[in-house]
């Protein structure tokens, strides 16, 4: 998207007249920031404010949804199926290009652990973030209205599995969203849900530092928070969390977010990819060894210029995708124009990470803060990172009537299967639960 949005900017002359043309091939109709999903699923920052729909930033480009199956960059053709591909029987279409920018980013990255597949959830989508904020409201149901123990004590239970941002931030702001929730439940305290973090190293939010780590592990084992180190998930089927330590929870919550791997459609490109499955890039952002075909973001392997040591890349997160993205459509521009190409190049600025309300670490630009400090620079940073001034004025409007107002503890969860009572009352039985941690 911010490809897109600068070339758009600089094209504009070209796409009027029709000298030029950009077409956009995304799975989803609009860009998510990610780094807004723990407040949504706490409720605090609607699902829709953290979503920016592309035909409204994009207008002078084409929006196509679909998804990119192959990439022939011999003949500059690339293979797409849309949402019509199935219903026309057309097959799926063509999009020959000139030149080809390829930032599909990440997906979760998976093992094969017994039991995963049926019941674990990820954390990288706004649907995944509304289903697990859901899903906890509903567990916490559940144990209100059972009468066996066993059921009440794992629907209490939520395990989350990686130490990174995205489970550390997850656990945090659900666990502080739950514990205000309890107080609404008669037979439920705060006391009776277990939370418990599975990291596999030694360390969590490797990120902000190794002291603000520790400051973070120490936060959360004071919420009575379980976190363990130095340890993994060995299986989760029947609903029983098993790790490594010989620890077994029997849980109806299990989020999975050990890590991410690139896209699947780099490896039906053709082009060079690393050991790691990521595209090998110059420091230009153009494919090595590669002409018209450019890459960012966490697909892209960029050579980190500002390192001490040789042969380290940049970082697959925010901070540096954002940045290439203006770089890589500068470039692009430049190459058709013939002007020489800019290197890449951004040191390390720092990382913020929220742990709940009011709660958080950073280390930025060699200055560590903790708590209420932290938790304020997490929300400036990113209330400024948010694309469109739109989107920006709705998060602040949010964040200021919540301090006002109490929280909302609303479970949607009929919003997955919508069709179900009217399928009830067409004498219909309704689709059965896909059973996903539930």
């Amino acid at each position: 998207m911010y490809t897109a949005l600068r070339l758009q900017r600089k094209l504009k002359q070209r796409l009027r007249s029709g000298e030029a043309e950009i077409t956009v091939v995304t799975p989803d109709p609009y860009m998510t920031y990610q780094p807004f999903l723990p407040e949504a699923a706490a409720g605090s920052i609607s699902p829709r404010h953290v979503v920016v729909p592309l035909r409204r930033v994009l207008e002078h480009c084409t929006i196509v949804v679909g998804e990119a199956r192959r990439i022939d960059h011999t003949k500059r053709i690339a293979t797409v199926t849309t949402l019509a591909t199935a219903e026309d029987g057309t097959g799926a279409m063509e999009i020959p290009y000139d030149e080809l920018v390829l930032a599909p980013g990440s997906v979760s990255r998976t093992l094969p652990v017994p039991g995963l597949a049926e019941h674990g959830v990820g954390f990288k989508t706004i649907e995944e973030a509304i289903g697990l904020r859901n899903h906890v409201i509903e567990q916490m149901d559940i144990a209100s209205a059972t009468r066996d123990p066993a059921i009440r004590d794992a629907a209490l239970t939520f395990v989350f599995v990686g130490g990174g941002y995205a489970g550390v931030e997850a656990l945090a702001e659900l666990e502080d969203m739950a514990r205000y929730t309890a107080r609404y439940y008669h037979n439920i305290k705060a006391e009776d849900l277990k939370w418990i973090l599975v990291e596999a190293t030694g360390r969590i939010l490797p990120e902000v530092g190794e002291s603000m780590g520790r400051y973070a592990v120490r936060e959360l084992r004071g919420r009575n928070i379980d976190v363990r180190l130095d340890t993994r998930l060995e299986s989760c089927e029947d609903r029983i969390a098993v790790l490594s330590d010989g620890s077994r929870f029997p849980t109806r919550t299990l989020v999975w977010t050990a890590g991410v791997k690139p896209a699947p459609l780099l490896a039906h490109t053709g082009l060079p990819l690393n050991e790691r499955g990521r595209l090998v890039c110059t420091a230009r952002l153009t494919v090595e060894g590669t002409e018209h075909a450019w890459a960012a973001g966490d697909a892209a392997a960029v050579p980190d210029l500002t390192a001490a040591e040789p042969g380290k890349e940049t970082a697959p997160n925010a901070q540096h995708a954002v940045r290439q993205a203006k770089v890589l459509a500068d470039n692009l521009v430049a190459a058709i124009d013939g002007h020489p190409l800019k290197e890449y190049r951004h040191s390390y600025a720092g990382s913020v990470a929220s742990l709940g309300l009011h709660k958080g670490v950073a280390h930025v630009y060699g200055r560590r803060l903790k708590g209420y400090p932290a938790w304020l620079m997490h929300r400036t940073y990113h209330l400024s990172r948010v694309p469109t001034f739109n989107r920006k004025a709705r998060v602040l409007a949010e964040w200021t009537l919540a301090g006002l107002f109490k929280r909302e503890i609303v479970s949607l969860g009929s919003l997955e299967h919508p069709r179900a009572e009217f399928e009830i009352a067409a004498g219909r039985r309704p689709r059965p639960d896909d059973g996903d941690c539930q």
